[in-house]
């Protein structure tokens, strides 16, 4: 039996899509250092709040937990940086009789 489909819906005004997170292979495959850190974050916090996680271990995964969180924040900021200077001003109208 097939798994029934979500039927389409009209996309809310500045709704976006929701990206699929990649595993830490995949992200790695990809070449892709930001989907890389994000993936390791979700797999090192589930393993911090896991109850069985080693007491010798939580120090060296929380440090590293909020490193990897700093570099993702860096990562966001600088392209969020370069989508700044790359914004263009739109100031004048177009006149197609100047042309």
């Amino acid at each position: 039996m097939a798994a029934a489909r979500k039927p389409l819906r009209a996309v809310a005004p500045g709704e976006t899509a929701r990206k699929k997170r990649l595993t830490i292979t995949e992200a790695a495959d990809a070449g892709d250092q930001r989907g890389l850190l994000v993936a390791t974050r979700t797999r090192i916090a589930r393993t911090v709040d896991d109850p069985n996680c080693p007491p010798r271990d939580l120090a060296a995964l929380t440090r590293r937990l909020t490193e990897i969180n700093r570099e993702i924040e860096a990562i966001d900021a600088r392209v969020e940086q370069e989508a700044a200077e790359n914004v263009v001003a739109n100031d004048e109208t177009f006149d197609a009789s100047a042309v």
